[in-house]
Formats: structure tokens, sequence, C-alpha cells
């Protein structure tokens, strides 16, 4: 244990009032989430303006793809987050040293794993989707060029897991706005004036991708100790990565039986051809785009409980879960009705064809007006996870997600579900899993705060 941990730049968690705070903190990481999402929908609009539908929808295909095959890494990252906090929270200086050095070695390990995969993969896992023979050897393509790039986001993503920890969501946020913009850039220079398709639009990505992993490595490298990263002393912690690995896997396995569960819905829309998957790529682009809402305040939760919990000021912890939580339920649903009010407009941006508009429409009336009801059971988990409880939400999750909707996709081909009918199952699976994982939050609270439970 050691007392004197210089501080970073970032907002201080155990001091003062909580809501400004939280707000402050949330507002970049909401901004990073929009821009980091850009890549991707910047990616589908380029090439549905300028190329043709059938590129459009390899992009949007690959959505779900891409999701699942990072959301075990992007897990992982949220226990370093924690594991890092925590220590900041009872001010270990060795331990914040210990635990920076891990997760550089875990950003740079995972990244060259899900490259390989990428490559050897891609066309089998899209041919198993049911991807339409029109579109699959574009997003074949696309998904290939496009992991070249993993290395360089996993850095960012585990880096800005290491600044969120401190308090600093403004840098993550910066380094994000460099690379989008380079990103849009790039993508008019390959596909309009280089006559590139989705391949143009993938390496654009992977360019920015670089630039912003370096920005993030150039930052790190100069903070003030103990959170100063030190390249060449970059070594695996066993200790270290078995706490992060014990909160991240299971983190990281929600997020691919999530993931799982939209691929065999993609899959089912799949089958409604080239039109109806155009559709609901561009709507899933503003879903995603909420959903950023929900995870800001979702890490805010992570970022505020985990240093709290660690400082032990349990009644701080609970403030915490009240404001992420209604903070985050009424943000994400005034921007989800304001998006369905407005929907030509928003819908006009990626496509003018009627017949792609037509399922753009349903999707955002049966999915997107009811996203806000995600935020019940994000933030209740995120904050069981701050305080070590890492496999509770998980589970609750698997059957709230995988399990419901597997049911429902079966049902789908069953009985021929209209392609409304097909995505009903989204709000159903929130209000459930929602009620199942805060029931288990105040359960776990109780005897966490009861008991004085020490972080793992």
């Amino acid at each position: 244990m050691n007392s004197n941990v210089k501080k970073t730049t970032g907002v201080d968690m155990l001091h003062g009032p909580l809501f400004r705070k939280i707000i402050i903190f949330a507002m970049p990481l909401l901004a990073s989430g929009i821009l980091q999402q850009s890549f991707n929908a910047v990616d589908v609009g380029i090439v549905g303006r300028f190329a043709s539908s059938q590129a459009m929808a390899a992009v949007g295909s690959n959505g779900s793809l891409i999701s699942i095959m990072v959301s075990l890494f992007l897990g992982i990252s949220i226990g370093a987050n924690i594991v890092i906090a925590n220590y900041i929270g009872q001010r270990n200086h060795a331990g914040i040293k210990r635990a920076i050095s891990t997760v550089s070695f875990v950003a740079v390990a995972s990244g060259i794993i899900l490259l390989l995969v990428g490559e050897l993969f891609a066309k089998p896992i899209l041919e198993l989707m049911s991807v339409p023979e029109d579109v699959i050897d574009l997003a074949t393509l696309y998904l290939k060029v496009y992991f070249l790039g993993m290395p360089f986001m996993m850095i960012y993503n585990f880096a800005s897991a290491i600044m969120r920890s401190m308090g600093d969501t403004k840098r993550p946020f910066y380094s994000l706005a460099v690379a989008s913009a380079l990103n849009i850039i790039l993508d008019l220079v390959f596909v309009k004036f280089f006559d590139m398709d989705v391949d143009g639009v993938a390496l654009a990505t992977v360019i920015s991708n670089a630039v912003n992993a370096f920005l993030m490595i150039y930052w790190l490298t100069k903070e003030p100790e103990p959170y100063r990263l030190n390249i060449k002393a970059i070594a695996v912690n066993r200790s270290e990565l078995k706490k992060i690995l014990q909160i991240g896997i299971p983190a990281g396995i929600q997020g691919m039986v999530f993931s799982f569960a939209n691929i065999f819905i993609q899959s089912s829309i799949n089958k409604f051809g080239s039109a109806a998957v155009a559709g609901s790529a561009a709507a899933l682009t503003y879903e995603v785009y909420c959903y950023y809402i929900v995870s800001a305040f979702c890490q805010a939760a992570v970022a505020f409980l985990s240093q709290n919990y660690g400082a032990g000021q349990y009644d701080r912890c609970k403030r915490v879960f009240w404001l992420c939580l209604v903070a985050g339920m009424v943000s994400t649903g005034t921007m989800n009705v304001l998006i369905v009010w407005q929907k030509d407009f928003f819908l006009n941006i990626f496509t003018t064809d009627s017949n792609v508009m037509h399922y753009a429409i349903i999707r955002l009336q049966c999915v997107l007006l009811f996203q806000w009801i995600a935020t019940t059971y994000e933030v209740s988990g995120a904050c069981m996870r701050g305080l070590g409880y890492s496999m509770t939400p998980t589970l609750i999750t698997i059957f709230g997600t995988c399990v419901l909707r597997l049911g429902w996709v079966y049902l789908a081909a069953k009985y021929a579900f209209d392609f409304a009918r097909l995505l009903q199952i989204y709000p159903i699976s929130w209000v459930i899993t929602g009620g199942a994982v805060m029931t288990a939050y105040f359960i776990v609270q109780h005897r966490v705060f009861s008991r004085k439970v020490q972080p793992i």
C-alpha cells in the first residue's frame, strides 16, 4: 500500500457532489462512442451513396459479426478498468503499475488474436450467417481488410480503460475526434476519387485506427507515476491478470452472448433480402448511437463505484447507482423518441431507396423506440461488476438475451414471422432481463455493504 499516488488529469471521483462529476465524466464517453460508431456508419453511408446497395449491405451485415468477435476482449478491458480504479481508491501505487503493465500486454495480444481469426475465418462465418449471395464476396473483402486494424483498435480500447479508471475521458475523445475526421476524408478519397469499394472504406478505418492507437500510447507514456506506461517494461503479472480476467471474462462472455443472439436474428433478417439487410443496417446505426448513451453511464458507474468501493465509501456507491440509472434512462429515451419522430431525416442520410427505407422504419419503430429499457440491466450489471460480482449479470443476460432470442428465432422460422414480428423480441428481452438484473443487484449490494466485503 502506498498513499503517495500522484494526481493525474481527470475527475476526482472520491470527493464532492456526484451528479455534476458523473455528467462531466460521461459526456466525453458518449461523444467517444458516437465517434467510434461513426467509423462504421460513415462506411455504410459512403458506400451507400457512392457505390451500391449491395456494398452498403455488405458493410452493414458485418456489424453483428464484428461485435461478437471483439466483445470478449472489450469485456476484459472492463475488468482492467475496475481493477485499476480499485487500486486508485486504495491508493495502491504498486498495484496500479502492475495492472497497467499487464493490461498493455493483453491489449496487443488480443489484437493479434482477432486479426488472425478475422483473416482465416471471415467467409465461412459469413456463410453460416446466410449472407445473401450478391453480398457475400464484398462482405468478406470488407471484413478481411477491416480486421487488419484490430491490434490498433484493441490498443485504443484498453488504453481508454486505463484512462477511465483515472477519471480521464477527455483525451480518448480527442483521439477519436482526430481519427474520425481522418476516416471521413480517407473514405471519400478512396471511394469517390480512387473508385474503390468496400475495401476502400475498410482501409480508411484501418489507417484511422492506427493514428488513434498511437495518440493514446503517446499520452500514456507522458503520464506521471504510477500511471505512466513504460513500453520497455511491459510484462504480465499473473496475480493482476487473474483479477482482470475474473471480472473481464464474464463481462466479455455477456457481450459475446448478446452479439451471438443478434447474429441469429441477423441471419433471419438476411432471408428477407438485401433491401432488408441494408435497411436494418441503417436503423441499427442509430440503435448503436443511442446505446452509447447507455454505455457512457455504465462506464461512469463502473469507474465511480469501483474507486469509491476501493476507498470504502459505500453511501457514495449507492448514489452512483441511482444517478447513473436515472440519467441513462432519461437521456436514452429522449434520443430514441427524437430519432423515431424525425425518421425520414435521419434515414435519408444513408439511403434514398424506398424499399430500404421501408425496412429501416420498421426497425426504428419496433426496436429503437424502446431501447431506453436496456439501461436497467446495463447499469445494474455494471455496478455489480464494480463490486466484484461479474458472473451474476452474465448468467442472467445469457438467459435474457441468448435463450429468449434464440427461442424467438426458432418460432419465427416455424410460423413465418413478418419483419416487424421478428424484431419484437428486443423490447421483450429488455424488460425481462432488466427486472432480473436489477433484483440481483439489490441483493448483491445489501450483501456486500452490510458485511463490508473487500474488493477482489
